[in-house]
């Protein structure tokens, strides 16, 4: 039975940018080396592999010296605390904007400051990833890393501050105001360009763990992508995979992943349906105080994905029903084809594409679930409703069943199938047994 090797309750650990200096640092280095990959980042191409120090050496981030770092939060007071996971802490501190250095508190530049545990579930290897890959690629949907600390046994990561925190802080906590369906779609926008951006380098990125807890939010709601502890290089050449270590956070691996540990971008696109799901029911990926099918969202929301009559039991209530019911259905369709068999399941750019040309505002409220119920629709497994000339307003249709109408026959991306896949992955994650170490 494969085994996650990194289960993390990531706490919405809160970003960082780049800004510049190269810099030098006293620690020793060791000879490890990171495989990396070249994406098209403002930062040129990335060498393979990179030892250790040719990581450290950035000259895109700076090395901060603990002291410095303490300084900057304050030495660690509780009170600057904003996050914790298995990882370790996250505390607000304060920079030079234009020199890096240590600001006073409430002046400068505020940052978020990551301090690994140090027995915690990242180590040193995830830390240098980390390092390797947010110091070398740049895009306005990663989160963005001024520089690092390592000295001994302590490692910091220095990021931009963004204040909402986590996606999933905002669709799960009670006390969260519920997220609109526009700012939903938003930030699945967001995500997918982060996520297209690594699979379409120069060197392809596999992100590997991508989940509501790893998307941050800034003030404007715009999401970027962070923790790049477990990103891996694509294949290479003629391979078609990675072999690896299966890790990743139960309820997003791909279960062809789990099975054979042979990781491809295709793993991310599982993930990444398994956040729309989240996006559009509102529940988490994993709940075990739910019963049976239920406490799996795949295993519960896929029967309904197809089905414009049972779509609104998955909706989330607390939108109350405001959302486009075509847009919505779209949706659930692309979710579905993202948590399909690996083969069948488009490409990051496909489901980019078609979330592209979904209306961000609602046009009237949703239908409720009784006139739902009254107006039986074609299933669209044989053909994607997502349309090239797509209509903001629900659908319309008699009481009678009317067929869909022509913009909700023709896909909105054509995927290389041209159909949805029938499913044959044997019930997603939730019907395998995880244990963490």
């Amino acid at each position: 039975m494969p085994v996650l090797s990194r289960m993390i309750t990531n706490k919405a650990f809160l970003g960082a940018t780049l800004a510049a200096g190269k810099s030098s640092h006293s620690s020793a280095l060791s000879s490890q080396t990171v495989p990396t990959n070249s994406g098209r980042s403002t930062s040129g191409s990335l060498p393979t592999p990179r030892s250790e120090e040719e990581i450290l050496s950035s000259p895109h981030l700076k090395a901060f010296t603990l002291s410095e770092l303490k300084n900057a939060t304050r030495n660690f007071r509780p009170d600057h605390l904003i996050g914790e996971g298995g990882f370790g802490y996250v505390y607000k501190g304060w920079i030079d904007e234009h020199t890096l250095g240590v600001a006073r508190a409430g002046s400068g530049m505020v940052v978020a400051i990551k301090k690994l545990k140090p027995n915690g579930l990242q180590g040193h290897k995830e830390w240098l990833c980390e390092v390797n890959y947010l110091g070398l690629l740049h895009h306005q949907n990663l989160v963005k890393l001024f520089g690092y600390c390592l000295d001994g046994e302590k490692r910091l990561l220095v990021y931009e501050y963004l204040p909402r925190g986590s996606l999933e802080n905002h669709l799960f906590r009670r006390t969260a105001r519920t997220l609109s369906w526009a700012i939903r779609i938003r930030v699945a926008i967001d995500a997918a360009r982060g996520l297209a951006f690594l699979h379409n380098s120069e060197e392809q990125v596999i992100y590997r763990d991508f989940k509501t807890s790893n998307i941050l939010l800034d003030a404007e709601f715009n999401a970027k992508l962070s923790d790049f502890g477990l990103a891996k290089a694509g294949p290479t050449g003629d391979r078609t995979h990675v072999s690896t270590q299966v890790m990743g956070t139960q309820g997003y691996a791909a279960p062809e992943y789990m099975a054979t540990g042979r990781l491809t971008t295709k793993c991310d696109i599982y993930s990444y349906g398994v956040v729309l799901l989240e996006l559009i029911s509102g529940r988490r990926a994993v709940d075990k105080t739910k019963v049976g099918v239920e406490q799996y969202l795949v295993d519960w929301a896929r029967p309904h994905l197809s089905n414009r009559r049972k779509l609104f039991r998955i909706m989330d209530t607390k939108l109350e029903g405001q959302y486009s019911l075509s847009g919505a259905f779209k949706v659930a369709v692309l979710a579905l084809q993202c948590i399909g068999e690996d083969k069948h399941r488009p490409n990051m750019s496909e489901v980019l594409q078609a979330l592209e040309q979904l209306p961000l505002q609602t046009s009237r409220q949703a239908p409720s679930p009784s006139h739902l119920q009254q107006s039986p629709c074609p299933s669209p497994v044989s053909k994607s409703p997502l349309s090239h000339n797509y209509h903001p307003s629900p659908v319309n249709m008699s009481p009678r069943g009317s067929p869909m109408p022509p913009y909700m026959k023709t896909p909105l991306v054509k995927f290389p199938q041209g159909r949805l896949a029938e499913d044959r992955s044997g019930g997603g994650v939730g019907t395998q047994k995880i244990t963490p170490v």
